[in-house]
């Protein structure tokens, strides 16, 4: 199983890159805004192989739909729009050991990290608080990048 964190879901680099490099035939967004409008669900389903089935689900509803559906963590590509919602997440009980964090827009407020991830003082805290859990964090847009922040804390 792979978690990342992307404020664009999915998008290119998801269907080119992270799909073949993780093998997984299932994706997973974990977004309560997406969840709740089907249309969008539609659009953004347009962009997913055949070959990979893909599920909308709102942040509280994640752990429940896991064991319900019994979905095969291994071969599942998880994606968070921001580090909040994978907090959030994670505090309902969803575990995981590697947090990858692809892009974070910047904004007015935030600092940059690296030229893909910009973080706001709520993006550091939840940061740390997966730090203290020993949850390993990557910083890379693309697999075959190399992790552009180490050492963060």
């Amino acid at each position: 199983m792979w978690v990342r964190v992307d404020n664009r879901l999915v998008h290119g680099q998801i269907i080119e890159t992270w799909l073949p490099y993780t093998g997984a035939r299932h994706l997973l967004v974990v977004n309560d805004e997406l969840a709740a409008d089907d249309l969008q669900q539609q659009i953004v389903s347009l962009a997913v192989p055949g070959r990979v089935s893909i599920t909308f689900v709102r942040i509280d509803e994640l752990q429940d739909i896991i064991m319900r559906r019994g979905i095969a963590l291994p071969d599942t590509l998880v994606l968070f729009a921001n580090c909040g919602d994978a907090r959030r997440s994670s505090e309902n009980g969803f575990e995981f050991d590697t947090l990858n964090i692809g892009n974070l827009h910047y904004s007015p407020g935030k600092r940059q990290l690296c030229p893909h991830v910009a973080v706001s003082d709520d993006d550091e805290a939840c940061l740390r608080f997966f730090k203290r859990k020993a949850v390993a964090l990557d910083f890379r847009c693309v697999p075959n990048a190399p992790v552009q922040v180490k050492g963060w804390s």
